[in-house]
């Protein structure tokens, strides 16, 4: 109890600091997510940029496209660092640094955060700097990519990086126990969560390994990663204007039924505590994108198609992330600048080697494929540039931190094979409501 209880309290903590800080502007229709003025240096400025990634490769390619902005703009940024902070605590300590007078220039916003951070008033409008770079292009960039960072026809964040889901499969498995491959059940129209439940129970029995389970969702906490499959169910955690729980209506009583019986009845995704691992050859199946591609040794044969089909049809799911400029930091100005540079088409396709681009331009498979060796012309164009313009993002909302936790505190419930899932749902709805406004 101690370890859920420490978890909301850091949550809650999050969303508390987020909160506060959108009381900053004045009462005269003017706040701190207005667009980046001039900044008050006569000297060349030192640019700080947070980030989750520790990655050499990443950080050897900002800091090449950092070094070259720089060279052109000696006059008015002196150097660009990359501040690494862990994964699991970038937003809570994001917003301590901020709340702490210590606020980046720019910063990395996760997707689940993004209405937060829009919502607080502390990222700046950076349209008019996108709008006005030099062949920056801003019309090619996916609406569907822009709508999680806009509001009152503002942008408030960059999303630099939009990678659609799709299933690894190990082909290799699921042919040494007699099953069909994914690619053939596309090809005949029959690729869809039930059947994918059917063969990964069936791999399962045969061979004794792990059957399927969503990337991101593997430990059973951050249950947001199953929109991933729940989407096709079209079903939502809470309703479209984010004041309602929906946890109770029956697509999402209906998706979480099917989920918990691959579970505890056909055994077609690991339970709980079990620990079976894709990238070592003992799994089926796993929801991923396509940069996990590199983590294949070659030991058994894998193919990578995209999500199947559920009972509302084909829903896209896209991981996403933005960069923001901070209204707080010292040079907004010169910071909205730099990120003008750093998502410039040119920029946007070095970046695409690790971050998919949400640029029309970019998204095909020669662009694409000199990112990702390991994946065919073909894979590409079904996994990622077939799927992005009506991709929808992993669910977010403008309490997400508090709500997440309550969710999954209550979602603890589901993981026997005795639940009851209705009475599940009804304690979610009774536990995020409050939350929600209601």
């Amino acid at each position: 109890m101690l370890k859920r209880t420490s978890r909301i309290t850091c949550s809650a903590a999050v969303a508390a600091l987020l909160i506060g800080l959108a009381g900053c502007g004045d009462n005269n229709g003017s706040d701190t997510s207005d667009s980046p003025g001039t900044d008050q240096a006569s000297q060349p400025v030192a640019l700080r940029m947070t980030v989750w990634t520790g990655n050499e490769d990443h950080l050897s390619l900002f800091n090449s496209i950092a070094d070259e902005y720089v060279a052109a703009n000696g006059d008015k940024v002196s150097s660009v660092t990359f501040e690494t902070l862990p994964y699991d605590e970038y937003t809570q300590t994001l917003t301590t640094q901020i709340s702490g007078g210590n606020a980046p220039d720019l910063a990395w916003i996760l997707e689940a955060s993004g209405p937060e951070f829009v919502a607080s008033g502390i990222l700046s409008d950076l349209k008019p700097a996108l709008e006005s770079a030099e062949g920056y292009n801003l019309d090619e960039v996916l609406d569907s990519a822009l709508a999680l960072w806009q509001k009152d026809g503002s942008i408030y964040a960059y999303p630099f990086s939009n990678s659609p889901f799709g299933v690894l499969v190990n082909t290799t498995m699921l042919t040494e126990a007699g099953q069909p491959l994914p690619k053939d059940l596309i090809a005949s129209g029959d690729w869809t969560w039930d059947k994918l439940r059917q063969i990964s129970a069936a791999a399962v029995a045969a061979t004794g390994k792990g059957g399927f389970y969503l990337s991101g969702f593997e430990s059973y906490l951050a249950w947001q990663f199953m929109a991933e499959a729940w989407d096709s169910w079209d079903a939502a955690p809470w309703s479209a204007d984010g004041t309602t729980c929906t946890f109770t209506d029956k697509p999402m009583v209906d998706f979480m039924t099917w989920y918990h019986d691959a579970v505890y009845v056909d055994n077609a995704i690991p339970q709980p505590g079990v620990v079976s691992d894709f990238y070592a050859g003992e799994a089926a199946m796993v929801t991923a994108q396509i940069s996990r591609a590199a983590g294949l040794d070659g030991s058994f044969e894998w193919d990578i198609v995209p999500l199947p089909e559920g009972p509302a049809g084909l829903h896209p799911v896209i991981g996403q992330a933005g960069i923001g400029v901070l209204a707080q930091g010292a040079n907004p100005a010169a910071a909205a600048d730099f990120l003008a540079f750093f998502t410039n088409p040119a920029n946007s396709a070095k970046l695409a080697q690790y971050f998919p681009p949400p640029r029309e331009s970019l998204l095909n498979t020669d662009v694409l494929g000199a990112a990702n060796p390991l994946l065919t012309a073909e894979q590409l164009q079904a996994v990622v540039i077939d799927q992005m313009p009506d991709a929808v993002t992993l669910p977010s909302h403008v309490v997400f931190a508090e709500v997440s936790d309550a969710a999954r505190i209550v979602l603890d419930d589901l993981w026997t094979a005795q639940a009851d899932v209705p009475s599940v749902m009804a304690n979610i709805c009774e536990a995020i409501d409050p939350l929600l406004g209601n």
